[in-house]
């Protein structure tokens, strides 16, 4: 975690989220606490339809609590803001636009009224730098590959200068070393902008790898945060010098016997 993350950026007070169906009202999430400081990486893991993806969008406003509600920099969460920036599992790029036109879209509707065209051009280069997309600003996403199009997404995300990044599985359709990589690229990343990082995964090695802390839910319906775990491993992190570190492989136990003790598989996932 950040040494200076000291200021409480984000607080979830007992929200809940129920849905109507034709079956009735289903309780998505119930109870949740949860309170996450400026600088901080949390990963959500659990089983699937545990709501990680509902209590994120909560949190990006996407959706609202039915009960309790969520605070962000001091304000109630009423809807989507350029504060929170998400990035899903698919890149949900413009396939008529440039790598360099889909994120100049972004920072146009945040910066647009504020900034002359020459510092929103400058914005859009440097977050295509960040992600190491220099060479591709006038490619198209038919002509790049998938890890190419999550890092575009990743940049359009980081170009609105959001005080919190939402991931939603964001390596999730990869191959494993695009997937590494990439995750290396995000720890890098996130040591340079300082930015607040919520992500859901099920991936129980990512988690461990970028987290400062992983927040892991019961199983649903009605699920809630079962424990919290706290990775106290120093950073900048190398992956392959954790593979032989005992905090690390005390820190992926504790997280798999949630999992697969505490939490009996639903017959579903």
């Amino acid at each position: 975690m950040n040494a200076n993350a000291t200021k409480k950026i984000v607080s979830i007070e007992n929200a809940g989220m129920s849905f109507k169906t034709k079956k009735g009202l289903f309780t998505a999430l119930r109870d949740v606490n949860l309170a996450i400081t400026e600088g901080e990486f949390v990963s959500l893991i659990g089983h699937s339809g545990c709501g990680k993806s509902t209590l994120l969008n909560l949190i990006a406003g996407l959706t609202l609590p039915t009960t309790g509600g969520l605070i962000c920099n001091g304000r109630e969460i009423a809807g989507p803001g350029p504060e929170r920036a998400v990035v899903f599992q698919h890149h949900s790029l413009l396939p008529w636009l440039s790598c360099f036109e889909n994120v100049h879209l972004a920072v146009e509707r945040v910066f647009g009224a504020s900034e002359s065209k020459a510092q929103l051009k400058e914005r859009t280069e440097k977050a295509l730098q960040l992600v190491g997309l220099t060479h591709a600003l006038k490619k198209m996403p038919g002509e790049i590959s998938g890890g190419m199009k999550q890092r575009v997404g990743i940049a359009r995300a980081l170009a609105m200068e959001p005080r919190i990044l939402l991931m939603d599985e964001p390596f999730g359709a990869l191959d494993a070393l695009t997937r590494a990589h990439l995750q290396d690229e995000l720890m890098k990343i996130v040591a340079k902008t300082g930015s607040t990082v919520v992500m859901v995964t099920h991936d129980v090695d990512e988690a461990v790898l970028l987290s400062d802390r992983i927040v892991m839910m019961t199983n649903g319906p009605a699920a809630t945060i079962g424990e919290i775990l706290e990775v106290n491993l120093d950073r900048p992190r190398d992956r392959m010098a954790l593979a032989e570190n005992s905090d690390y492989h005390h820190c992926r136990t504790e997280v798999l016997r949630f999992l697969y003790q505490g939490q009996k598989r639903p017959d579903a996932a």
